[in-house]
């Protein structure tokens, strides 16, 4: 599996601006990645914040 050259820190910032209401579709297309890949990132990172992702 490749990997990812997003962070943990910038995976949350995309999740906090779906959050804030900002249309998932958008998001991954400024962001270079797909809905799945979102909704994965959603399932495991979903809540946390920055300095969560950081002790993982």
């Amino acid at each position: 599996m490749r990997k990812s050259n997003i962070t943990e820190e910038q995976t949350i910032g995309f999740l906090k601006q779906a959050e804030a209401g900002l249309v998932v579709a958008e998001i991954c297309r400024k962001g270079g990645f797909s809905d799945a890949t979102f909704y994965k990132w959603r399932a495991k990172f979903g809540g946390m914040e920055a300095s969560d992702a950081r002790r993982l």
